[in-house]
C-alpha cells in the first residue's frame, strides 16, 4: 500500500495486517481454504488443543499453508506455570521464539489474569522469547507490558468469540496512541466492518479466528475480513474529514449563479 510503512513484528515483515487463528473450523480442507483466502502471513495455534504428534496428510499440520508463520499460542491455560510450559513446549518442537501467550483469569469470559500475564511475560522474555500478550483493553496493563519488554501489544476487542466488535474504542485507541511496538487487536471481531473499524483506529494489525471459522461461509467471510482490513488501513492513512455538528455543504455557496 503506498505511502504505508511495513508491519514489522519480531524483526520480521509482513505484507499481510490480518493475523488469524486454527479453531472451531468443521474440518480441516474449509480451514486451510480460509487461511489461503485470508491472505493472512501468520497463523496462531492452540498447541494445548491439537495433536502435536499427527503428521500425516490428513493431519491438522497437514492443512497449514506452507507460507504461513505459525504462531504458538497457550489458549487454555489459567495458570502462570501452565502458560509457561507450553511456551517452552512450542521452542522444543522447533516452532520458534516467537509466542502468543494469554493466561485466563476466568474461564466464563476468558478476561485475562494481567497480574499473571505480566510475571509470565518477564519470565519468557528474560529467556529468549518473543513474547506477544493478549490482555485487556487498560492502558496501563499495556504500557506496563511494553516496558518490561513485549515485542507488542495485543488488547482484545470484546471477550473471545463474542463478535461483538470494538466495544471500547476509546481504550483501544490510548492504548494505540502511548504504544512504540505493534498493537494488535485481538478477539471479539465479528464482521470486516469491526475490523475496518480497529484498522481505522490506527491498530497495527488485527488477530482474528471464530468470526471466520464460524461464518456460514467461512472461506468468503476470510476474503471480506481482507478486504476490510486493507478499507481501513487505507483509510486511516488517507485521514478522515472532521466531525461536525451541522451540515457542510458538499460545493462552495459562494459565488453562486442567480
Amino acid at each position: 500500500m503506498m505511502n504505508d510503512k511495513p508491519f514489522v513484528l519480531g524483526g520480521k515483515e509482513f505484507k499481510s495486517r490480518l493475523m488469524v487463528g486454527t479453531g472451531k473450523y468443521p474440518d480441516f480442507p474449509t480451514m486451510k481454504a480460509a487461511l489461503v483466502e485470508s491472505g493472512a502471513e501468520i497463523v496462531t495455534v492452540a498447541l494445548r488443543r491439537v495433536d502435536l504428534a499427527d503428521r500425516g496428510e490428513n493431519s491438522f499440520f497437514a492443512h497449514l499453508p506452507k507460507n504461513m508463520l505459525i504462531l504458538p499460542n497457550t489458549a487454555g491455560c489459567t495458570t502462570m506455570d501452565e502458560a509457561l510450559r507450553t511456551c517452552y513446549l512450542a521452542r522444543e518442537l522447533g516452532l520458534g521464539p516467537m509466542v502468543k501467550i494469554e493466561v485466563f483469569g476466568d474461564m466464563k469470559t476468558l478476561y485475562p489474569d494481567t497480574a499473571g500475564l505480566i510475571e509470565a511475560s518477564k519470565i519468557l522474555i528474560k529467556d529468549g522469547f518473543v513474547v506477544l500478550p493478549y490482555t485487556n483493553d487498560d492502558p496501563i496493563v499495556a504500557r506496563r507490558l511494553e516496558e518490561i519488554g513485549c515485542a507488542a501489544i495485543m488488547p482484545l476487542a470484546a471477550p473471545i468469540g463474542s463478535g461483538l466488535g470494538i466495544r471500547n474504542p476509546f481504550n483501544i485507541k490510548m492504548i494505540i496512541e502511548q504504544a512504540s511496538v505493534p498493537v494488535i487487536v485481538d478477539a471479539g471481531v465479528g464482521t470486516a466492518s469491526d475490523a475496518a473499524v480497529a484498522m481505522e483506529l490506527g491498530a497495527d494489525a488485527v488477530l482474528m479466528n471464530t468470526a471466520i471459522a464460524e461464518a456460514k461461509n467461512p472461506v468468503m467471510m476470510a476474503k471480506a475480513m481482507r478486504l476490510g482490513i486493507e478499507a481501513g488501513r487505507a483509510a486511516f492513512l488517507a485521514g478522515r474529514m472532521p466531525k461536525r455538528a451541522y451540515a457542510s455543504a458538499s460545493s462552495p455557496l459562494s459565488q453562486l449563479i442567480e
